[in-house]
């Protein structure tokens, strides 16, 4: 498919808006434009070989060569550097210790009535260690226990039980976690607006939708900021409370594909 130039014109206006932020974060962390671009590069090869394919093959190198404008040889070198590498598991999930904080004060197993119960270390069910089973997914529990602790998340009670103190992960800047967010938020985003945008896939659209005034006063600003974590925060427990009643047990055979779905609200603020 040839794009007429004022097609591209649009789309190449489009990316240069919604890259800004990605610039400016990228800037601010010391990586260089020579790295962006050898990133994405990578991007270009792993992509197309991913999703242009025929019956469920990888696209071969000079299909890939044709799509990305490299040269056979840049593919392959390309190909061969991102098969050595693999894929790294914890792109595709959002962060644990928020997962399990919130597991833990919404989930009935280990609240009662909204409010988180002291845990028990040890133990099948409502446990410190069934919490984890259930949340942490692989990660090692002994680490995050310690983890945890020492960020102010959790604390021993007298009796060796463990107690839940802050319901929300509050990230610092120099958190590896939250880079770890931000790729997964704007991945998922980026996902369901480019699925909307398929015209193969407008029968199957996904929900997508955005509230948005550019004429708030900056009086404003600070009311709305806590409507929205108020409100927000509600219903994203809501949609965690029944995803956590649909998810599927590891410990048993799943009837079909499992697939990874859920719901992402933000704040938007732009300084116009």
């Amino acid at each position: 498919m040839t794009l007429r130039r004022v097609d591209k014109d649009r789309i190449f206006k489009a990316f240069c808006h919604f890259i800004r932020p990605v610039i400016r974060f990228l800037l601010r962390h010391g990586v260089t434009w020579a790295e962006f671009t050898e990133l994405s590069k990578d991007m270009y090869v792993d992509v197309a070989r991913e999703a242009y394919g025929l019956q469920g093959r990888p696209t071969n190198n000079s299909r890939v060569a044709m799509m990305t404008g490299l040269s056979r040889r840049e593919v392959a070198r390309i190909r061969n550097r991102l098969l050595e590498k693999g894929e790294d598991p914890a792109a595709r999930r959002g962060n644990r210790v928020s997962q399990i904080l919130t597991g833990w004060h919404v989930d009935e197993e280990f609240a009662d009535a909204g409010q988180p119960k002291d845990l028990p270390q040890t133990g099948p069910s409502g446990s410190w260690s069934s919490l984890l089973k259930r949340y942490a997914g692989d990660l090692p529990y002994s680490a995050l226990r310690k983890e945890m602790l020492q960020r102010g998340l959790i604390e021993e009670t007298d009796g060796g039980d463990l107690r839940v103190l802050k319901r929300d992960y509050v990230y610092t800047s120099l958190d590896p976690d939250i880079i770890n967010q931000m790729s997964v938020s704007l991945h998922d985003h980026a996902t369901t607006l480019d699925h909307n945008l398929s015209e193969k896939r407008r029968s199957t659209s996904r929900f997508e939708g955005i509230a948005d005034n550019a004429r708030i006063s900056s009086r404003s600003a600070k009311t709305f900021k806590r409507l929205v974590e108020t409100r927000g925060m509600d219903f994203l427990n809501e949609m965690d409370g029944w995803l956590s009643a649909h998810e599927t047990d590891e410990n048993k055979v799943a009837s079909g594909r499992e697939i990874r779905m859920g719901v992402g609200v933000y704040l938007i603020h732009d300084d116009i």
